[in-house]
């Protein structure tokens, strides 16, 4: 069944039928039916509070003509044919803001669900907004306000309670009127290529995969010189390790504070350790405290030039450029409907205000095409910016052969 067939069914989109999927066989029967379908929504419950690793408790997935909250956590529950249903790639899998959910998947079945629609994203791309929330879309399109008393409940409690079980399966059944309505505005505009662009992103493995190697680039920015980042690399991948190897937060291994006080500080002994104003009392003489030392000294040791560039504050030098880029961005967000995050990001607003050929998506496909080779113009003073009735507009200038000449 198409999109269009579907959008004429809407006034019996809600007579569905609903159940709680508790046993292997159950989900395997529910799966099989599901797969019939041209697309299904999907969403996750899941805990996250005192793990690395999410736990996956409950598991959300809707058809035009059932829903069905499977519990995860259920005994014996064997959820290959769920990871089956992602796999299959004649069925479009919907979901809204996915990455967290894509994770889930990823880590417990090494897949991703292909094909993928977010929702978010395609709100994004159909003018809704940075980053609108499920209830706010459910709101907009479906003129329903959802009951959010069950938000944060515990969801690895059994039995689930049948205000969890309402609550958890509304996250999908109006996720299917959501899918249709923003399919037709992306069908409509031709904005479907901007959304498989943002797709190809939520896609990539490499989007899920944690390498302690990497772990240091969340706090790249912290890094003053390369001695700083040298120790950093190694402390983070270390506490990156840790955490994932005995499944518990970072936070729980070494907070964000500590690991940058030690990468400025670089202590070389259990004592230079333990007067760190931030240390765990204690812990310098632990096998963390030990391991943590060896990490400094391997980071000391490391070739400076192999080390990646420290990035400089870019706003130094283009700071004025940098704002200028802000309200044209803020134009062509609102005279093409499109969310400005989706356009650029302040980090590519400063990287184009130092290099016309910054390797960043703003300057490819449709971004350079609506605003790229725009912001190119602004900062070369062949495009200006001026009011007109209370509305930022564009003011293109060219030289006259004559203005050339001279």
């Amino acid at each position: 069944m198409n999109l269009k067939a579907l959008e004429a069914r809407r006034p019996f989109l809600y007579q569905w039928i609903m159940s709680l999927i508790t046993t292997s066989r159950e989900l395997a029967d529910v799966c099989c039916r599901l797969a019939s379908h041209p697309f299904v929504t999907v969403d996750t419950e899941f805990l996250r509070e005192t793990t690395f690793w999410p736990k996956l408790c409950v598991v959300q997935v809707a058809s035009p003509d059932e829903a069905v909250a499977i519990d995860a956590l259920a005994e014996g529950m064997d959820l290959a044919p769920l990871f089956a249903l992602m796999a299959d790639t004649k069925v479009t899998k919907v979901f809204h803001a996915a990455r967290q959910d894509v994770e889930i998947i990823w880590n417990l079945a090494k897949l991703i669900p292909a094909p993928l629609f977010d929702t978010q994203v395609a709100a994004m791309v159909c003018g809704f907004g940075d980053q609108i929330s499920y209830s706010e879309l459910v709101q907009t399109v479906c003129r329903i306000s959802l009951d959010k008393s069950s938000r944060f409940t515990d969801w690895s409690r059994r039995p689930l309670s049948t205000a969890q079980a309402n609550y958890a399966i509304a996250d999908v059944t109006h996720l299917r009127d959501i899918y249709i309505y923003l399919s037709r505005q992306l069908e409509k505009s031709g904005r479907m290529p901007w959304l498989a662009d943002e797709m190809a992103l939520l896609t990539s493995s490499s989007t899920y995969e944690q390498h302690p190697s990497h772990a240091w680039e969340r706090f790249r920015n912290r890094a003053r010189k390369p001695r700083d980042l040298a120790v950093l690399m190694d402390v983070a991948a270390w506490r990156e390790a840790e955490a994932q190897s005995r499944d518990v937060p970072r936070s729980r291994v070494l907070k964000d504070d500590v690991l940058i006080e030690i990468a400025l500080a670089a202590p070389k002994s259990p004592d230079e350790l333990s007067s760190l104003r931030a240390f765990p009392r204690g812990m310098e003489k632990s096998r963390a405290g030990t391991e943590i030392l060896a990490a400094v000294q391997h980071g000391l040791a490391r070739d400076p030039k192999s080390l990646p560039k420290i990035e400089r504050e870019r706003r130094a030098n283009g700071g004025a450029t940098v704002e200028l880029l802000k309200v044209l961005l803020r134009q062509v967000s609102e005279a093409q409907g499109v969310a400005a995050k989706m356009i650029a990001t302040v980090e590519e607003l400063d990287a184009i205000a130092i290099d016309d050929h910054a390797k960043v998506s703003a300057l490819t496909g449709w971004r350079r095409e609506i605003f790229g080779e725009k912001a190119l113009e602004l900062k070369h003073g062949r495009l200006a910016l001026t009011v007109e009735h209370g509305k930022v507009v564009t003011l293109e200038w060219r030289e006259t052969a004559d203005e050339a000449a001279e």
